[in-house]
């Protein structure tokens, strides 16, 4: 038997152990889905990407690493974007369709004075609000450029380390003859391979930031394998066999080039993903990979069995490669979604996931993507939701269109439509059963117009979401520019 001062004891030893660990537990960063439960994340995005060029579609290039982060957790196999560099980023950036604020038509030139409206509430911004103290950007921005209010520090994050433009020299850092290379607003003298760079500098921001109690934004969007078609010689070596010799200069051995740059980042993303394990809170850390758009028409292969290539509406154009890991958040490793997804639901479905009361919109403008997690979780196996897409970089005489329902896709190429003629004779069109015929190679409008006639009235309406102005098209302007020292605005 105790005595009662004993037991006082006991009592006063157990409630201390009790609260010692329930102390530890409230301090911990759990990885199991709720908003008071928030985990690091990582977005990496490649740049023209075809379907063909990971290993877990192909066997033309090996990609050990993103193979890895498709294993460990789930393929997004009908994941969509935008023709093009620039629409995907600002559609990620904001889950809203980028026609809304003049951002679909074209990509982002040098030369051209425009950027991501600051009014747009940014993932980095939403994920401020929801307790993430530091939010890194590490590669190309493509955003906008030439007034520091499109600068990446004043859209939410807070550290840059890359250039502003695209398709920059890989070796030298220039576009336009001045370098772009960039830590923050500063122009900096760093050398080496941009790739390389890049990975190295996102998983120096990992190993760092997990150290803290808050957790950490990455968003490491490459370069890498858009042109200029460069990579170190350790890769060329790699793919010899893929060696062609039938032009010269940049133009040489294309399929060569592209399959050591991917190779290169896949070794860099392989970096990143050791960073995340080397700093013990891989479980905590959700990673999302695809790429910005398809790869590009010069290599013939790289987008096979899909139709199209980058600037097309075909799924060769937008359809991309991607998956999703989070170990410790309840996907599933090794399985495959087939729900259609897109770069616009990223926001939706990381606000929800980090703090559920920025679930439907930020700023009072609604999101036109989709809070995708029951999806991720296998929880839910379809969405009721149109998917659109738009390209008119060459002018308003050839744009191209489409939109794709979970049954069908019609596509149209041509001039403007939002003036509501899309059957003329200056108009191709193309419907297909795109759940049946996912390589597009059967086209059924004869057989169904009154689908194509549904369909289209969807189609003009988003097409008149185009506000006055916007980015121009690619060369208007070209002539005239010179690119200021550094690519430091004054």
């Amino acid at each position: 038997m105790f005595g009662a001062v004993q037991l006082k004891i006991m009592t006063r030893v157990f409630v201390s152990i009790f609260l010692s660990v329930f102390s530890l537990l409230l301090l911990a960063k759990p990885a199991t889905v709720g908003a008071a439960n928030k985990p690091n994340i990582v977005i990496i995005v490649a740049d023209d990407l075809g379907w063909a060029d990971v290993g877990y579609h192909s066997n033309r290039i090996p990609t050990p690493h993103l193979d890895r982060i498709a294993r460990e957790g789930i393929q997004l196999d009908h994941f969509y974007v935008f023709p093009m560099c620039s629409p995907t980023r600002a559609g990620l950036m904001t889950g809203r369709y980028p026609i809304r604020f003049g951002m679909a038509r074209a990509v982002i030139p040098p030369w051209r004075h425009f950027g991501l409206d600051p009014s747009e509430v940014t993932l980095p911004e939403a994920l401020a609000k929801a307790g993430y103290q530091h939010r890194g950007v590490f590669g190309k921005w493509h955003l906008g450029h030439n007034d520091t209010k499109w600068h990446p520090n004043n859209q939410g994050f807070t550290h840059f380390h890359g250039h502003y433009n695209g398709a920059i020299d890989y070796f030298d850092l220039t576009r336009e003859g001045e370098r772009d290379w960039h830590i923050n607003e500063r122009a900096s003298g760093e050398q080496g391979y941009s790739t390389d760079l890049i990975a190295v500098a996102a998983s120096r921001f990992i190993v760092k930031q997990a150290k803290g109690i808050a957790p950490y934004f990455c968003y490491v969007p490459f370069n890498a394998p858009h042109s200029p078609f460069q990579a170190p010689e350790k890769y060329l070596k790699k793919f010899t066999h893929l060696a062609e010799g039938k032009a010269e200069g940049n133009n040489a051995n294309k399929r060569q080039k592209v399959a050591a740059m991917v190779s290169c980042m896949d070794d860099g993303i392989g970096q990143i993903l050791r960073a995340i394990d080397a700093s013990g809170e891989a479980d905590d850390t959700l990673v999302w990979f695809f790429s910005d758009n398809g790869g590009v028409a010069a290599i013939a292969d790289n987008n096979l069995p899909l139709r199209g290539n980058k600037l097309d509406v075909w799924e060769g154009g937008v359809r991309v490669p991607a998956a999703i890991r989070w170990l410790g958040g309840g996907i599933r490793g090794g399985g495959k979604v087939s729900v259609p997804l897109s770069c616009i639901d990223v926001l939706p479905t990381l606000a929800k996931l980090t703090a559920s009361a920025l679930s439907s919109s930020l700023g009072n403008k609604p999101f036109d993507g989709r809070d995708v997690l029951d999806v991720l979780l296998a929880k839910r196996k379809r969405l009721n939701r149109e998917l659109y897409f738009y390209h008119g970089q060459a002018g308003e005489d050839k744009e191209k269109i489409a939109i794709r329902t979970a049954k069908w896709k019609l596509l149209i190429n041509g001039p403007n439509i939002a003036g509501g003629e899309w059957q003329t004779a200056k108009h191709e069109r193309f419907l297909f059963r795109i759940d049946r015929d996912p390589n597009e190679t059967t086209d059924l409008l004869s057989r169904h117009p009154e689908v194509a006639e549904r369909l289209a009235v969807k189609l003009v309406a988003h097409r008149k979401l185009q506000p006055p102005g916007g980015v121009g098209v690619y060369n208007a302007g070209r002539k005239k520019f010179k690119a200021p020292a550094d690519w430091v605005v004054r």
